[in-house]
């Protein structure tokens, strides 16, 4: 594997830099002293962001974009050997690597490496995480899967003590990361386009765990399945939590205000204290006490720790508050998960509403299809559902299911369920249909924000 040397800078291409996760390493590396360049398909708000930088972004992937000097590509998973640029590097002969493979590389560079897996909550949790570290005044170095206002942006770069990042499992990509603190927040079946079924899922996890030196510690959900099969014969330390008594951390009394907004009581080895969220959910209340359990593990102040929470009001995309159209509270989440589907809707529960909406996108056909009647069980906690197409994202429609089949399922359950092809019909039955009082949420991991964002003017 090529290895960048950070110690003399050369340059890095990066095909697909306008990712969320891209223009964060392109960021660090221009940082550091790197000549750093990319192409993506369009322009985004990441794209011009590394532009102001002072980063070429180059629009469209074409075969001329790669030249000789360039000393290593970055490829992203998306990227197809049948990319141009893809067949460029390989014929120049251009050494390269996989997103995954530099970020664990950059990994090394720091003292504390924190790495935040699971199959949800990696976004949500490792932004908890970066608040606390912001507020201990620690200058990390930030890499988050979502815009964080604190920071404006999905990227903060700070000093080589601390560095955080999420760590995604799709294609085993989290296997190249090198990290000496891990969290593991959940295990359950996603990316079936990839991984075999639900052990495999858990083997490599299990695989991640194990990259944890002696000397480093795994953060571990304890409510997941099988949890004392999966510790066994671990080399690192092992701090549990948990939504019940037996884990090192857990809570209780769980709690909502008129607002929507959390709080609980956690009980830790130093004792038990309440703790105050801005964000709603059952599923926030177990993501703080995880990046709690991270911040005594660092040795940062307990009262630092809750001040930052309780300031926390939400990464872009996790039930962000859009604005009111009418009296209708218009949210938008990137929920696209069966289990977090249910999570948001749960919490959307203690939202002060009359009729709840969910207008949901379904993300890719393989999962869609994988996942057909839990996305109806799940989407039936609505008052009112309406299905956009599926936002197709790196497939093809081979599979013979769609919005109609998800549709169907729904009714089947009892629940009122609309279906439209294009965001104008949603947004006109939308504006006929939603009245004073009502929250409509938004949900998905494609371009459905778009519709709260139209019907807002924003």
């Amino acid at each position: 594997m090529y290895q960048i040397d950070f110690r003399h800078p050369g340059s890095v291409y990066f095909v697909g830099i306008g990712g969320i996760s891209m223009s964060g390493l392109a960021e660090i590396l221009a940082d550091a002293g790197f000549t750093v360049s990319g192409s993506d398909r369009q322009r985004s708000p990441l794209t011009e962001a590394l532009e102001q930088k002072g980063i070429n972004v180059l629009y469209g992937q074409r075969a001329e974009n790669i030249t000789e000097d360039i000393d290593c590509a970055v490829f992203t998973s998306a990227i197809r050997q049948d990319n141009p640029e893809y067949i460029a590097v390989q014929e120049k002969n251009i050494p390269s690597l996989t997103r995954a493979q530099l970020l664990g590389q950059l990994m090394k560079n720091y003292d504390i490496p924190i790495a935040v897996s699971g199959t949800h909550g990696k976004t949500t949790t490792t932004s908890m995480i970066s608040e606390i570290l912001l507020r201990a005044d620690t200058d990390p170095t930030l890499s988050i899967g979502g815009i964080l206002k604190t920071i404006g942006g999905n990227i903060r770069v700070g000093g080589k003590h601390y560095f955080v990042t999420e760590a995604c499992e799709y294609t085993n990509s989290f296997l190249s990361f090198a990290p000496r603190i891990g969290i593991i927040l959940n295990i359950e079946e996603d990316h079936m386009d990839f991984f075999k079924d639900l052990e495999d899922i858990r083997r490599s996890f299990r695989r991640f765990a194990l990259l944890l030196p002696a000397d480093g510690c795994l953060i571990f959900n304890r409510s997941i399945p099988r949890a004392e099969e999966f510790l066994q014969g671990l080399p690192c330390r092992v701090v549990t939590y948990d939504s019940k008594p037996g884990a090192d951390y857990y809570f209780d009394g769980y709690s909502c205000d008129e607002k929507g907004h959390t709080s609980f009581t956690l009980h830790s080895p130093s004792g038990q204290q309440q703790i105050s969220l801005q964000v709603p959910g059952v599923h926030n209340a177990s993501n703080a006490t995880a990046a709690i359990a991270l911040s005594d593990l660092l040795s940062i102040p307990r009262e630092t720790a809750a001040a930052a929470l309780l300031s926390y009001t939400g990464a872009d995309r996790r039930f962000e508050y859009k604005g009111t159209i009418g009296g209708v509270t218009v949210i938008d989440d990137y929920a696209h998960h069966p289990t977090e589907i249910a999570a948001t809707l749960k919490a959307a529960a203690d939202y002060p509403h009359k009729t709840l909406w969910c207008v949901f996108q379904p993300h890719t056909y393989s999962r869609t299809k994988a996942f057909l009647k839990d996305f109806a069980k799940a989407l039936a906690l609505a008052d009112r559902v309406v299905l956009a197409d599926i936002y197709a994202a790196r497939e093809t429609d081979t599979l013979g299911v769609s919005s109609l089949t998800l549709q169907e399922e729904i009714q089947a359950l009892g629940r009122d369920c609309a279906y439209f092809p294009t965001f104008d019909e949603i947004e006109n039955f939308l504006l006929e249909n939603c009245i004073n009082g009502d929250l409509l949420i938004t949900m998905g991991a494609g371009d459905v924000h778009k519709i709260g964002e139209n019907l807002l003017g924003i």
